[in-house]
Order: structure tokens, then C-alpha cells, then sequence
């Protein structure tokens, strides 16, 4: 038997989302899942005092939703990379003896034409449940999974996730939590009564890329990515007008993407991307913009060089400098936070609470040894 779209199933199937044969650890452990256009991502946690434990985790590049804008379609190739990644997944959850979990997907899955032939196809070759989740519910998840790391002295932050196929904009009004409320921020409950406005803009790294071209970017390409993205922002920022209200605020950006993650590894120099060191770290706009300008600079063969993008990335990475670039023009922060988690971990917090299984002010992963 196969477990419900939303991860959860009666005892007697397991609890597990992936179908019968696992019973229930002591303590719980959970999967928490995020199949996106261009990555699939996996963690497997327990509770533990501060939070969560993650006990095992998996990450793949897939591109599964590369060619979707000008097609309609995932391609045979595509779900084939994708199926394989999966089947990893499966077999760490089974192994690690998970017993609860949220497996979803974002938008390639929304938008192709034969997604449901292809969510069909994982629950037969893998015994995987995906839940193809709206834009509205990745965006809080992402707020979810990165709260502690709000700056509670600020008065806007703003949380965006940049993906492959779609980027989730979420503007947090910080004034409404006053007093000893502010010092438990990093509360997911707390955060999501925060939410201003929010918005998915239809423009990831990869189809941003498939449409100006990765390999080969000139400044002057890079101008048109820019201002492309800023087209899309017009109607959300015409319509709640942040700019003036952050103008005289203390307010921040908080990025959670790949993106972020590697404009931070470049500014810290690192010899290998260090998650350590990134998670959490601080960059003005000027530090983020000097790594753009320089990425701009170089060749293909330079990026591939380069020890935190490597070859998988390298044709995206200008296309996810390109948006930021556009979110600082039309909203001008200084301050930008790095997260090195979002989906997986407002996941693993959401079904935690939901449980009992996670302490007011945890919010906090752990990795393993």
C-alpha cells in the first residue's frame, strides 16, 4: 500500500509515505523531501533538544524540469536522471527506518503536462508518494525552515527562495511581534503571523538561463536577465509598495538557495564548499554584487573552476545573480543573510509540532557525525 500525498498513513501502512514494512522507531525519525526543477533533496532527521538531529541526507542535481518552458514537458531523459535520484532517497528512508514523512514537489511538476504520469510512474518504480504542493505552501515552508536565522532586531526581512522553475518572495513584518515575542521569533508559529505579503514569481535559474543563455554571458545579457526579473516583480512591489515602507526601517534580505549559498562560499573564498561556514554568515549588497560582477567576468571554463559551483552549475549560476540583482534594485537592503536550508527543514519542523515531537524555540538542525 502506498502512504496519502501528504506523507501521512494509517499505522498499520507504516506511517513511512514510501508503503507497508517499517514500523515506527523510538525515537520517530522523519523524511522530509524536495524534488525542485533543478535539484532533489533529502533529510532525515530526529528530534532531539535543540530541534533536530539530521541523520542522514542526500542531494542531486536532476534538472528535471529543463525544457519545460518551451515544451510543456518532462523530458524521457529528464524523469529517467530524476527516477534514479529518487531511488536513493527511497533507500536511505527505509534504511534509516523513517517512520514519518512530507515528500514534495515544486514547479516543473506544476507546470508540465505529464506530471501525473510522472508522479505515477516514482510511486511504481520507487514506492515514493510525491505531493505536488502549491506555490503558496512552498513559500511558508521556506519561511518555516529558516526562522532562526531572522535577525529579530529588525523591523521587514524579507525571505526568498530562488529555484529552478519559480522563486518564492515572502516580505515578513517583524513589527507585529513586540515585546518578549521578538526573542522567540525563531518560532515557526511566530513567524508565519508575520507574513505580509507574499509572492512566486515564474522565473527560476533554469528557465531564466534557457532563455538568455548560461554558458555565454556578457554584461550586457545579463542587464536583459536582470530587468526581465525585474518586470516580474512590477505588479507585487506597484501593489504592496515595500520600498517605501523598508525606506526609513532597519530591515534585510534572508536568502535560501543555492544561489546564496554559493555567491558566500565565493566571498569566503573557500577551497570546498564548507555549510558551516555559509549557514547563517552575513554579506553587505556590495560583497554579493562583487561576486557577481567577478562571475561576470570570467569565462564557462572560469565558473566550472571555481570550487563552490563546479560544472553542474556553472550555466546557472549568472541566471540566480541576475534575480538577486533584481530584488536589491527594488528593494534596496544592505544586509543579506545566507541560509544553507529552507524546504526540507520547515518540513521536518512542521510534521515535529504537528507530533508534539518539537520544542518551542528548537527551529535549530543539528547534522550528524
Amino acid at each position: 500500500m502506498n502512504a496519502p500525498a501528504d506523507g501521512r498513513s494509517e499505522a498499520a501502512e507504516g506511517e513511512n509515505g514510501m508503503g507497508a514494512g517499517v514500523r515506527p522507531a523510538s525515537p520517530p525519525v522523519y523524511g522530509a523531501l524536495d524534488l525542485g526543477t533543478n535539484n532533489c533533496r533529502l533529510l532525515v532527521a530526529k528530534p532531539s533538544r535543540r530541534g533536530f538531529l539530521v541523520i542522514d541526507a542526500f542531494s542531486r542535481i536532476i534538472r528535471l524540469g529543463e525544457g519545460v518552458l518551451t515544451t510543456g514537458l518532462m523530458s524521457e531523459a529528464a524523469m529517467t536522471r530524476t527516477i534514479a535520484a529518487l531511488k536513493v532517497c527511497s533507500d536511505k528512508m527505509i534504511r534509516r527506518g523513517v517512520s514519518r514523512s512530507r515528500l514534495i514537489a515544486t514547479e516543473a511538476c506544476r507546470i508540465a503536462a505529464n506530471s501525473g504520469d510522472f508522479i505515477d510512474r516514482v510511486r511504481h518504480e520507487t514506492g515514493l508518494n510525491l505531493e505536488i504542493v502549491t506555490r503558496e505552501t512552498e513559500a511558508k515552508l521556506a519561511v518555516s525552515g529558516c526562522a532562526s536565522l531572522i535577525d529579530r532586531n529588525c523591523d521587514w526581512a524579507l525571505v526568498f527562495d530562488i529555484g529552478g522553475g519559480s522563486s518564492e518572495l515572502i516580505w515578513l513584518d517583524l513589527t507585529r511581534l513586540e515585546g518578549p515575542w521578538r526573542r522567540t521569533l525563531h518560532d515557526r508559529l511566530d513567524v508565519q503571523n508575520c507574513i505580509a505579503a507574499w509572492t512566486s514569481l515564474p522565473v527560476g535559474v533554469v528557465n531564466l538561463a534557457e532563455r538568455h543563455g548560461g554558458r555565454n554571458v556578457t554584461p550586457e545579457n545579463y542587464e536583459e536577465m536582470v530587468r526581465d526579473v525585474m518586470v516580474a516583480l512590477k505588479d507585487f512591489e506597484d501593489t504592496h509598495r515595500f520600498g517605501g515602507k523598508i525606506a526609513q526601517a532597519r530591515a534585510h534580505f534572508l536568502g535560501t538557495s543555492g544561489t546564496v549559498t554559493t555567491i558566500s562560499g565565493i566571498h569566503l573564498k573557500l577551497r570546498a564548499y564548507d555549510r558551516s561556514r555559509v549557514d547563517g554568515c552575513w554579506l553587505s549588497a556590495e560583497e554579493a554584487r562583487a561576486v557577481s560582477s567577478d562571475l561576470i567576468a570570467m569565462d564557462y571554463a572560469a565558473r566550472v573552476a571555481q570550487p563552490c559551483i563546479g560544472h553542474e552549475r556553472a550555466d546557472l549560476v549568472l541566471a540566480g545573480c541576475a534575480i538577486l540583482e533584481a530584488l536589491l534594485r527594488t528593494w534596496p537592503c544592505q544586509r543579506l543573510r545566507v541560509a544553507d536550508r529552507g524546504l526540507r527543514e520547515g518540513i521536518l519542523a512542521t510534521l515535529m509540532t504537528d507530533d508534539g515531537q518539537y520544542r518551542r524555540g528548537g527551529n535549530q538542525r543539528q547534522n550528524h557525525a
